[in-house]
């Protein structure tokens, strides 16, 4: 077949330059193809040197007619831009400040389905979920789990840290502070991240039947040290044996201050309350706000023994793990103690 393009000298120095130096591979073959037409070759050898059909040959050279060089940059791949960006803006704002609930649906959480729906009731704008997918993308949004965070505060927050943050300051040498928490320890592993090779998950055995324990610990202000007392329970009769352990490894301090959670056995028990009107002069009970775990410089620890020990082991029974637990806390012997929350500003 004889050819029907002319090239004049500056549309062959174009194409030549795209079939060089163009990262767009479509682009070079665009410009390849449309070289080979205007020397002369036949069809066929266009579609055996380029791998292509007929049909991409005749496309192209139609287009380069009727629109010269500027034609092979193409199109944008996908659907004709006939929506403005007001569009991906109401959807995005609809998936992060508003709820399927406020438009009359039984839905807890949003899904492209659902917000193409909503654009074509009530907007009559007929839109493809994979449309809206790309207008989410386009705005960094992501198709993630969230995170559960608890939204309640203490309204007595701020003033019961500043009190303990007052004790900590002025507490005299014949005093200390211990802040104290209780940990479970799960014969069935927490399961996280580790390295395993690509495509081959890893595995990691597990008893099946879980069994459980408790550690009541304390962590001691001014050196770190780590004061543990292990029980088959969470209760108050836990809490009040650690109580007592405080009080004969902290001896030579005249008075221990313990700083502890709202949990209900730690103040509303009978136990609890003979232990404070027998020994609460010797041992004072101070309680953190509500909902604020992250006062309480321990749960660090726990985190740390978590990621270290207690994620993916593969002890098989619960004495072992507790053996391997205790171990690594007396390996360490002390803490740092993170005191950001409990620190007074300095004046100027």
């Amino acid at each position: 077949m004889s050819h029907s393009i002319t090239l004049t000298a500056a549309d062959r120095a174009v194409l030549l330059q795209y079939v060089r130096r163009a990262s767009d591979a479509s682009l070079r073959h665009r410009a390849h193809l449309i070289l080979l037409l205007a020397d002369g070759h036949a069809w066929s050898l266009i579609t055996a040197v380029l791998f292509c059909s007929s049909r991409t040959i005749a496309r192209w050279q139609q287009r380069f007619q009727r629109g010269g060089v500027p034609a092979l940059l193409g199109r944008p791949r996908g659907a004709p831009t006939r929506l403005g960006p007001r569009w991906g803006d109401l959807v995005v704002a609809w998936v992060t400040h508003q709820r399927p609930r406020d438009f009359g649906f039984f839905r807890s959480r949003w899904c492209c389905a659902l917000l193409a729906v909503v654009l074509r009731r009530d907007y009559a704008l007929d839109v493809g979920r994979e449309t809206i997918r790309r207008w989410l993308h386009r705005e960094e949004l992501v198709w993630r789990r969230p995170r559960p965070v608890l939204d309640r505060t203490d309204p007595r927050k701020e003033a019961i840290l500043q009190e303990l943050r007052v004790l900590l300051r002025d507490l005299p040498d014949d005093e200390t502070v211990v802040f104290q928490d209780e940990v479970d320890v799960n014969l069935n592993p927490d399961i996280g991240c580790m390295w395993m090779r690509q495509g081959q998950q890893a595995k990691v055995v597990t008893p099946g039947d879980n069994a459980k324990c408790y550690l009541a610990g304390s962590l001691h202000w001014r050196t770190g040290v780590l004061f543990t007392t292990e029980g088959p329970k969470r209760d108050a009769a836990l809490f009040v044996r650690h109580l007592h352990e405080l009080r004969r490894r902290l001896r030579r301090y005249k008075k221990i201050h313990v700083i502890c959670d709202n949990a209900k056995f730690h103040y509303d028990c009978w136990a609890v309350w003979e232990f404070v009107h027998r020994y609460g002069d010797r041992v004072v009970l101070h309680f953190l706000p509500k909902y604020a775990p992250e006062c309480n410089p321990i749960e660090r620890i726990w985190w740390q023994l978590r990621e270290a020990i207690t994620r993916n082991h593969t002890c098989q029974s619960l004495p072992e793990l507790i053996e391997l637990v205790l171990g690594w806390l007396t390996e360490r012997k002390s803490f740092p103690v993170e005191d950001a929350v409990y620190r007074l500003p300095r004046a100027g």
